[in-house]
């Protein structure tokens, strides 16, 4: 432990920036805990505070980047795949499209501090249109901020570091096999919730087919488009005659849902694994609705398949 500490020390910027970078690209990466940590060091003499504050928002500003440019060049479809590989819960897409919707350029700036949303708000930037100019101005003023907040933690606090770094060098091997255990056991608890949070959602579903041929039929159901404000913008089509709520105003119990009570009602979005369709099919069936289904795959399954949409 105590060469892990050295090593730390002589290689704090190049530490700072592999971290900041692997976080910002979505890695399970505590870059957090390494700012803290380093800002304890930077108390002591030992790194360079210029250094350590460049390499932060230059990572930040690389991974950032990357997402922003992926997102005005793929659009939402990207930021699907990000919330598929992604630790956190599928909600990652909703809550991205919430905060850059409400928030603007600043979004980039809270984005840092919510798990789960910071990947999404660059790409989802780019995706509504954002500057270049205008992202790196709040990219860069973002890092700083998530920076310094962490240095200044680790500065603050350094004395109590300090000495929790010295039982631990004196501990050797027992603290590095214990740092071990402890990602371990965070990872899995990150998993156990995803898995949870799937199972919650489970229920049936309706397929593309399927919904064709009911809206062909003697009793159409109730189409219901529940995607955000953000995700519309990007993707203004939807199924002909689909009505919009989102997912939000589904859950206030002011709304009057008396038209789709005694229906068979269709839901769809364009998250993954139709979470915020079928959050909203559980509040219908909840208020009185005969059927509630999400469609598998929401628009893009629709849109995939050939069939026609309308645009507002």
């Amino acid at each position: 432990m105590a060469q892990l500490m050295s090593l730390l020390v002589q290689n704090a910027i190049l530490v700072v920036f592999a971290a900041s970078f692997a976080a910002r690209l979505g890695l399970p990466v505590p870059a957090a805990a390494v700012l803290v940590l380093t800002g304890a060091l930077l108390a002591a003499g030992d790194v360079s505070v210029v250094g350590v504050v460049l390499a932060a928002v230059a990572a930040n500003l690389l991974g950032d980047g990357a997402w922003f440019y992926a997102g005005r060049r793929f659009g939402y479809r990207f930021m699907r795949l990000l919330c598929r590989i992604s630790l956190s819960p599928d909600t990652c897409v909703r809550r991205g499209e919430s905060l850059i919707t409400e928030w603007g350029g600043m979004s980039l700036v809270a984005a840092k501090f919510v798990p789960g949303v910071s990947v999404v708000a660059p790409p989802m930037a780019g995706a509504l249109g954002m500057s270049v100019r205008r992202f790196i101005g709040f990219d860069v003023g973002a890092a700083l901020v998530w920076t310094g907040l962490f240095l200044g933690l680790g500065w603050v606090f350094r004395n109590q570091i300090q000495e929790v770094l010295a039982v631990m060098a004196q501990a050797g091997g027992i603290a590095t096999v214990a740092l071990g255990v402890l990602l371990v056991i965070f990872l899995a608890v990150r998993y156990w919730r995803r898995r949870a949070f799937m199972r919650l959602t489970g229920m049936p579903r309706i397929s593309v087919e399927e919904l064709h041929d009911l809206l062909n039929g003697e009793e159409p159901p109730l189409v219901i488009d529940v995607r955000g404000k953000a995700g519309m913008q990007v993707d203004p089509r939807r199924i002909p005659g689909a009505q919009s709520y989102t997912l939000k105003a589904l859950q206030q119990r002011s709304l009057d849902l008396s038209h789709a009570a005694g229906r068979d009602v269709v839901l769809y979005c364009n998250c993954p694994n139709e979470v915020s369709a079928a959050q909203a099919a559980r509040v219908l069936l909840a208020r009185g609705a005969k059927r509630a289904l999400p469609l598998t795959g929401g628009l893009d399954a629709w849109v995939a398949s050939g069939r026609p949409t309308s645009v507002d």
